[in-house]
């Protein structure tokens, strides 16, 4: 991805976590899988794993988009530190 890719994604990955409707979803999904997850029986590994695997996936879902965000921070901060070298050096 070019670096233009990567900051735009990280400006949706921003918005999509910012966004109240995207965090109700992810956090009653969260509290769905957490739910099921301590009322299955002792006995119900999978239905235990099921769950623990569904709660893992949403994790990894706002981690990867606040993933996006550092990546697009990374970039910024490089083209800053850039201009402000180029900046310094015209004065």
């Amino acid at each position: 991805m070019k670096e233009e890719e990567l900051v735009a994604l990280g400006n949706d990955s921003e918005n999509l976590l910012g966004n109240s409707c995207f965090s109700t979803v992810v956090n009653s999904l969260v509290d769905s899988s957490f739910q099921a997850f301590v009322n299955t029986s002792p006995e119900d590994v999978k239905g235990r794993e099921r769950c623990y695997s569904q709660y893992r996936a949403l994790v990894d879902v706002t981690n990867t988009l606040r993933h996006n965000m550092s990546v697009r921070d990374e970039i910024v901060a490089k083209y800053e530190k850039e201009n402000s070298g180029n900046n310094n050096q015209e004065d």
